[in-house]
């Protein structure tokens, strides 16, 4: 049984804020950071002292926090492992302190949703800088923020690109304002895909990421259309992985949400800190594979990460069979069964239309308006912005609808 004391401390203003829970099992680290955190505006502060028992700093809360500030200890691999195994909705945005200089330990509560580390001995002043942060997050994304799509494919050659362009390029003329991202620092390729010239790189725009505002980011995206801009590399421009810092990439994510409708963001086939990243952060994965053995099996590989090791909710996750065949050896069905995913996204084998969009670097909803994919295309961008939802009312709901619109 969890033996735990929960003293419930009050504001600095007197006004209830956002709640936030700081957990420890040392009594004299609890008190010290329940000092500075009292001190901070708009926050409602609760500790709970962990003396014996379970190690799930979150075990029988009735109510989860908005935030958590856990003071991990000796027992940090099983505390942040309690938390992982959580599912992701029922992780609060979290910062960890204590004493994590061993890699795994890092990489552990990164996994298990922290959104900082602070090592020990504990800076007040970078406390309050991350607790800051973390409130101004919440808050900014409660409303107003625009939705984050990634694309990831299951094997190389899958069609990844090709789906975050048209898809981008879709929402843009019917879902709102549009930002297309490229994170294959190396090779991409969208502005190809969309014959756009790329004067400013990705990677200047994270490196000044901290001076940007909404109208810095639009002038430093090359401009499809008035509302698809896109982000993506410069020609001849060497970019390595570890030239890009996951907070610069959190930073324009943000920053391009509360700028944007939409952010499509088209991703790499590998998991690394960028990456991960964004998976954590996407409203909806997709993730494209081909009707194939190799491609199923990568796919699987993948899609068991994306649940279990990075926390992508089932809802939020979506396969796209691209280049579908019907009379393929690999069937939908068997797809389906072995990712465990029940309405999986098709889109067909039009290799004349698709050719010729990429050889005019023209998207298929442009130049071939009436394709079979570009029509699976639409259906993909209804359901991403709700028309197929709202559409898809009962019959005594349709009948009040028609009614009332006579």
């Amino acid at each position: 049984m969890l033996s735990t004391k929960d003293i419930p401390l009050s504001t600095a203003t007197g006004k209830s804020g956002l709640r936030l829970l700081i957990s420890s099992r040392d009594a004299v680290s609890l008190r010290d950071l329940q000092s500075v955190c009292q001190r901070l505006p708009g926050l409602e502060v609760s500790s709970r002292l962990v003396s014996n028992g379970h190690v799930d700093p979150l075990y029988g809360l009735e109510r989860l926090p908005d935030l958590l500030l856990v003071r991990v200890s000796h027992l940090w691999r099983e505390e942040l492992s309690a938390l992982l195994q959580r599912p992701a909705h029922e992780r609060p945005p979290m910062l960890v302190c204590g004493s994590l200089s061993e890699q795994d330990g890092m990489r552990l509560a990164m996994q298990a949703g922290a959104r900082d580390v602070l090592p020990e001995p504990l800076v007040e002043t970078e406390l309050v800088a991350a607790l800051n942060r973390l409130v101004m997050e919440i808050r900014d994304g409660n409303e107003g923020e625009g939705k984050l799509v990634a694309i990831m494919g299951a094997k190389g050659g899958s069609g990844t690109t090709l789906l975050a362009c048209n898809l981008a390029q879709q929402l843009s003329t019917r879902g709102g304002t549009t930002l297309l991202l490229d994170l294959d620092l190396q090779f991409g390729s969208v502005t190809h895909y969309l014959d756009v010239q790329q004067s400013h790189s990705h990677l200047e725009v994270l490196q000044q990421i901290k001076g940007l505002d909404a109208v810095a980011l639009r002038g430093f995206c090359s401009h499809f259309s008035p509302t698809l801009h896109v982000l993506g590399g410069r020609a001849g421009e060497l970019c390595l992985p570890q030239d890009a810092h996951t907070d610069q990439l959190d930073a324009l994510l943000q920053l391009a949400r509360t700028s944007y409708d939409w952010v499509v963001v088209d991703l790499p086939r590998q998991i690394d800190h960028l990456t991960s990243s964004v998976l954590e952060q996407a409203d909806r994965v997709f993730v494209v594979a081909q009707q194939s053995v190799s491609h199923l099996r990568d796919a699987s590989s993948l899609v068991r990460i994306l649940r279990d090791d990075l926390g992508v909710r089932g809802e939020n996750l979506q396969v796209v069979v691209n280049r579908f065949d019907k009379s393929a050896a690999v069937s939908v069905k068997d797809i389906g069964e072995a990712l465990r995913c029940a309405n999986l996204l098709k889109l067909p084998n039009d290799f004349n239309a698709v050719s010729q969009s990429q050889n005019t670097g023209v998207p298929l909803g442009l130049c071939a308006p009436r394709s079979p994919i570009t029509v699976a295309l639409n259906q993909m961008t209804d359901e991403l912005v709700g028309v197929q939802i709202s559409n898809k009312r009962g019959l005594l709901n349709r009948a009040f609808h028609r009614l009332f619109r006579g």
